[in-house]
């Protein structure tokens, strides 16, 4: 697994400039005026700072901006990185500036003179998110370790409003490694082991194997997994920092560590990209993680279904009825449209048993959302206005896309079924609506419930602005915010 890049706070201290090694960064406003870490470095490179700001280039730059002088003269650095931000910049701009820099640093140590620059724990909060790397499973030569150092005229402030946030980095950092490991890796079993370790965070994590989860009547679910060799498995995850007597808020996620469509088999052609299918568990694994980690104050639950969808003689097939926890009978006429037949079971599991004060559901669902929203948002489905319109705001506030999508009964009518109470699928046309609809059938009416569908945003082909490419943790910083603005 990863670790994340350590970072440093230190008091402001000009002389550190000139010995220290990788890259150091200084910040000037875009209007040009050089502060004090600014005028050391002019004075190091015997005036470059200086004709640089007064360039015609500088002219054009923009708050986020990074203009390099690369092996400045006078300094032991690699390069001299100057980053454009204003002094009081919005918390996605500092942030995304200190995604900027770490993306320029790549595995070299930075030392960033902060002075008295506001917003300093959220550009060192993007720092850390971009400087993350996957390459447990590379031969490579040990390099010493990357180390981030913030040198501040407050660094004790800074650090304490700091923790947190890299408390949440950290539970990012779980749900990218979570869904970048190939299958033969991260199998049921190994995944259920990972979680499980969480408890030294002080989470409670039950493992429920498939014998419980038969005697539960978790049928459908079990349909899922039954022609894998790997068991399929329901692991609960408690942190409980709230008043003892309250209702936990439920998060609830889909972990197909592997989804070859069953016996509805998909193409060949990116199929390894499947290896991904697990990424709502993945988040609400990150997301406990984070809140244990910071130590929320509030009862969470998450829960997740840990199944793999293979095709061999035991396989589920298109046209079998299996009856789900709830008593409802489902026909499966697309053994590829799984991920609704775990989540149904696990989501009426954890109403029944914690009656929470609100359930939300990750999915990487379905590709049709991809084709409506593309990589930019995650499809957010909800039956309460208050509970969605928070969730909204929270993803807005932490810069994590999420675009509101409709629910009715005309698309519910869809999952009509001749021999069932109903089909796992509505037909081509509007099918993440569809899968949503599936999935309220199991919500209970008292329940302020959202359902995300993360496959246009969980992993990526190409970069984004906090995560090279790849799995990306969309998610966790936006529940973390979410819990602490609605439940602590």
């Amino acid at each position: 697994m990863s670790s994340l890049v350590p970072v440093r706070f230190q008091p402001f201290d000009l002389d550190l400039m000139a010995e220290a090694n990788g890259r150091v960064v200084v910040i000037i406003p875009s209007e040009g005026k050089l502060g004090p870490a600014a005028r050391r470095a002019n004075r190091l490179t015997k005036g470059a700072v200086a004709r640089m700001v007064a360039s015609e280039r500088f002219e054009k730059v923009k708050n986020g901006d990074v203009i390099t002088l690369a092996w400045p003269g006078g300094m032991q650095a690699e390069a001299l990185d100057i980053l454009v931000l204003p002094r009081r910049p919005e918390q996605a701009e500092a942030r995304k500036a200190g995604a900027k820099l770490a993306k320029l640093a790549g595995a070299k140590s930075v030392l960033v003179m902060a002075g008295n620059q506001m917003q300093t724990d959220q550009l060192a909060l993007g720092i850390v998110l971009r400087s993350y790397d996957f390459d447990a499973h590379k031969t490579k030569v040990t390099e010493p370790v990357k180390e981030i150092t913030i040198s501040h005229n407050k660094p004790e402030e800074v650090e304490a409003t700091f923790e947190p946030l890299y408390a949440v980095a950290d539970g990012v950092r779980m749900t990218r490694d979570l869904t970048n490991e190939p299958a033969n890796i991260l199998t049921t079993s190994e995944f259920a082991n990972r979680l499980a370790e969480m408890q030294d965070l002080g989470l409670e994590v039950e493992v429920l194997e498939e014998d419980r989860l038969a005697d539960l009547g978790m049928r459908t679910l079990l349909s899922v997994g039954q022609g894998s060799v790997s068991p399929s498995k329901v692991v609960v995850m408690q942190w409980k920092g709230g008043e003892t007597d309250d209702a936990p808020l439920a998060l609830v996620g889909k972990g197909v560590v592997f989804d070859t469509g069953g016996i509805s088999l998909k193409p060949a052609g990116g199929m390894e990209d499947m290896t991904m299918d697990m990424g709502g568990a993945g988040v609400v694994a990150g997301a406990m993680r984070a809140l244990a980690k910071r130590k929320a104050k509030a009862n969470v639950v998450g829960l997740v279904g840990l199944v793999e969808n293979m095709p061999s003689g035991n396989a589920t097939r298109p046209g079998d009825v299996v009856k789900s926890m709830k008593g409802d009978t489902v026909e499966i006429i697309n053994t590829d449209a799984e991920g609704r037949l775990v989540l149904c079971d696990v989501m009426w599991y954890a109403q029944d048993r914690f009656s929470p004060v609100g359930m939300i559901d990750l999915a990487t669902l379905t590709g049709a959302i991809i084709i409506g929203l593309g990589h930019e948002n995650a499809g957010v489905f909800s039956n309460n206005d208050v509970f969605c319109d928070a969730f909204l705001k929270a993803a807005k506030d932490e810069d994590e896309g999420a675009w509101r999508m409709p629910l009715g009964k005309a698309y519910d009518d869809l999952l009509k079924s001749r021999i069932a109470d109903m089909k796992n699928v509505g037909g081509r046309s509007a099918g993440s609506i569809t899968a949503a609809q599936f999935l309220q059938r199991f919500v209970k009416e008292e329940t302020p419930w959202i359902h995300l569908d993360i496959a246009g945003v969980a992993s990526v082909s190409t970069e984004t602005s906090y995560a090279p490419k790849g799995a990306t943790g969309w998610g966790v910083r936006a529940l973390s915010r979410f819990v602490q603005d609605n439940f602590e």
